[in-house]
Formats: C-alpha cells, structure tokens, sequence
C-alpha cells in the first residue's frame, strides 16, 4: 500500500510528490511533510497463573482479533505514562509495577493509510481478582491465555506482528 496524496496540503497543488512512502514534497510551494514512525505501547499483563491477559478487538483494523492492551503514546506523554492510561481507558484498572520487555516495529493500517510504529512493549503483573471495566468500543472482552511455548503463541489470532515478536521475547527471555 502506498499512501498517496493527490493535492498539496499546503496549496492543493497538483505537484506533490511521494518519496518512498516517507517523504512528501511540493514543487509548488516546496512543502515538506515527513512519514515519521508513531510512539505506541503494549502490556504483557500477567496473573499468578502465568496467564496472559488478550483483548478481543471491538472495531477495524483487525475487528475480533487478539492483541495486547496499548496503544499510540499521546503528544507530551512518556511511555509509561502510555500504559498507565491505556489500562485506564480500555481496562479500566489502575497498573503501577512497569517493566521494560522490548520493542518492534510495527505496520497499523487504518482507513487504508499505513502508519508505521515502534512499539515498546511492557510486562505488569496485577491481582487474580482484577475486576474490569472494557472500554467496548475499543475491547468487546478480555481473554486469559496460557503459553507454554511457541505452538501456543502460534495458534492465537493475533492482530498485529509486533504483538506476536514481543510474546515470543517474552517467552524467551522473560518467563
């Protein structure tokens, strides 16, 4: 996919040209716009089992699949900072004990434009009898997996790439 744009944003016109899918440049008005990768964030949340909490999707990209709670760091806001009101938002808990895991970068497509990310990835382990409050236009439920090993992470819907990369480190490195 190509992220294109038919007029400049700048002076609508018609001479804007895309380099590579990370540069666009008007040779009109000589505006630049630079395809920078995005900030975003995933938890690793554990229980006392080992079980790892997965949100089922509630809308597109991926409607329905697994991913990790997270998502895109705001303006102003470390990564931490990230997380923390992402739980809040879409979980509805508070989560305090944050450990760095790792990062990968990432494609999130939405309404056919390709954001790239860099997705930094952290492990909080929280209480069995967490109750949650889902935020359902983003998360319809929450599933508790058990992976053992590399089969098991093989067979979940995972919505995205970068998801998958940080349960295999985490299985490899972490558990």
């Amino acid at each position: 996919m190509k992220n294109d744009f038919k007029f400049c944003p700048m002076c609508a016109g018609k001479n804007i040209t895309n380099i590579n899918n990370r540069k666009w440049e008007c040779s009109d008005c000589g505006f630049v716009l630079y395809n920078n990768s995005a900030a975003a964030v995933g938890l690793i949340i554990v229980n006392s089992f080992g079980q790892i909490l997965m949100e089922i999707r509630t809308k597109e990209p991926k409607k329905g699949l697994l991913d990790l709670p997270g998502g895109f760091v705001e303006h102003d806001e470390t990564t931490e900072q990230a997380c923390v009101r992402e739980c809040r938002e879409e979980l509805g808990i508070d989560i305090t004990n944050l450990e760095y895991l790792c990062c990968f970068p990432n494609t999130y497509e939405y309404k056919n434009i390709q954001y790239k990310t860099c997705d930094a990835f952290f492990v909080a382990k929280i209480a069995d009898d967490t109750q949650f409050n889902l935020q359902t236009d983003e998360v319809s439920d929450v599933k508790w997996c058990l992976l053992k090993n590399h089969q098991d992470l093989e067979k979940l819907p995972l919505a995205f790439d970068s998801a998958y990369c940080a349960l295999d480190f985490y299985l490899e490195n972490y558990k």
